[in-house]
């Protein structure tokens, strides 16, 4: 769950995992700034929780998965999901002003859920240089003037704010899966998969901000925090 950082990284250029360094950005001392974090010894606590799910858990399912299954398919998946969100996308393009933001990612919708075979293939991106546009509330909420408030280190969530934890409550609304998929068990099952397919295309991500990592939990943190001041920014 604490891969959650380099998750949201690569699904951002591709969205999925590949743009941010893993390791915190470098700033000057006196311009240090992080998020409050009155909840460290809880959320020390659930990094922990964390951190064995993905190492006893999510990374050997991920490992087996990514075995029997090639890497086209483990992509094509991942862009199928991505495309399935493109509502939160677009609403959230929408609620900033970022009105050709807005006409992107409603193109790369008609674009990929025809030519793209139901979004299994980014072709948007490919032949047309759309790029995905991401976009989501707890975003809308800082472009709005809405500061992070405190870091919140959710169980099997991972890292986030409250903020960004407001914002997930928001998304989930328009959220096409919990419509198509209602029943509680099977929306687990559905998400879990998704879950394991993003974490076959991350592997070793985590380790290596761990090892590289004096304090593996404000390494987190502060790569989350800064990972969304500059999603916020841009």
């Amino acid at each position: 769950a604490e891969a959650k950082v380099s998750e949201q990284v690569e699904e951002t250029s591709d969205s999925d995992l590949d743009e941010i360094s893993i390791a915190p950005p470098e700033i000057p001392e006196e311009e240090e700034v992080t998020i409050p974090d009155p909840l460290e010894p809880i959320n020390r606590i659930f990094f922990v929780f964390n951190d064995k799910l993905y190492f006893w858990f999510l990374r050997p399912v991920a490992r087996g998965y990514k075995k029997v299954v090639p890497e086209r398919a483990r992509v094509g998946v991942r862009n199928f999901f991505s495309n399935l969100l493109t509502p939160i996308r677009l609403v959230n393009c929408l609620l900033q002003g970022k009105f050709k933001a807005a006409g992107t990612e409603t193109l790369r919708f008609i674009i990929n859920s025809t030519v793209g075979f139901l979004g299994l293939e980014d072709v948007a991106k490919k032949e047309g240089h759309l790029s995905r546009q991401d976009e989501d509330l707890g975003q809308s909420l800082g472009v709005w003037g809405l500061g992070p408030g405190i870091y919140i280190n959710w169980p099997i969530l991972g890292p986030s704010s409250l903020r960004d934890s407001l914002g997930l409550i928001g998304d989930a609304f328009l959220d096409p899966i919990n419509y198509a998929v209602t029943r509680t068990k099977y929306n687990i099952a559905v998400r879990g998969y998704d879950k394991v397919n993003k974490t076959s295309l991350t592997l070793g991500d985590y380790e290596s901000l761990k090892k590289s990592a004096i304090d593996p939990y404000v390494a987190v943190r502060d790569a989350y925090f800064q990972y969304r001041k500059s999603q916020i920014e841009k």
